[in-house]
């Protein structure tokens, strides 16, 4: 899926895939049976059978490509332009100064602010996905962390305190039969 496309498929994939549902009707409308243009055009037999029931009810037509899937995207192409840059400035240039992270209600206030569109939280996070962003989590630090000290103490003192490894001896998990030795 393409993340940053809005996801799906293209419109010349969709094309495509119209060629193949309109030359395995060819084969459907001359009595072929459906395991065989299953195999002929790779797809599944549920496919074919699909495309079978709409041909009888709908003719060629009811295989015609419906377009992109899902819902219209409540933005325009400059609009999308426009948020990533907003979101790109940072959420102190938009008020929130205590912290340095974007939250999916607060890209919604921004959303709505800037372009008067409501978006659910699932949506603005189906928009982040359009526009090729993700959901950070961030690290759980504390802010006094000394990385020197600590790989130092993970070369110098952890050592000594987990001990050299015992090697292989005969034992038993048993507490019955113990280990004659």
């Amino acid at each position: 899926m393409r993340y940053p496309d809005g996801g799906g498929l293209t419109a010349e994939e969709r094309a495509r895939r119209e060629r193949v549902r309109f030359a395995a009707a060819e084969l459907i409308e001359a009595g072929v049976s459906d395991q065989e243009v299953a195999q002929r055009f790779r797809v599944t037999r549920m496919s074919v059978n699909r495309w079978r029931r709409a041909l009888a009810s709908g003719g060629r037509q009811a295989l015609v490509s419906k377009g992109a899937g899902g819902a219209r995207c409540k933005l325009s192409p400059g609009q999308l332009r426009q948020l990533r840059s907003e979101l790109l400035a940072g959420p102190a240039a938009h008020g929130w100064g205590e912290d340095q992270c974007w939250t999916l209600a607060r890209i919604a206030e921004v959303i709505h602010r800037r372009f008067g569109v409501h978006y659910t939280l699932p949506g603005v996070d189906l928009l982040l996905h359009r526009i090729g962003w993700s959901v950070q989590v961030p690290a759980r630090r504390a802010a006094e962390r000394d990385e020197a000290r600590i790989t130092e103490w993970k070369g110098e003192r952890w050592p000594a305190i987990k001990g050299r490894r015992q090697t292989w001896v005969p034992g038993s998990a048993s507490r019955t039969s113990p280990v004659r030795g």
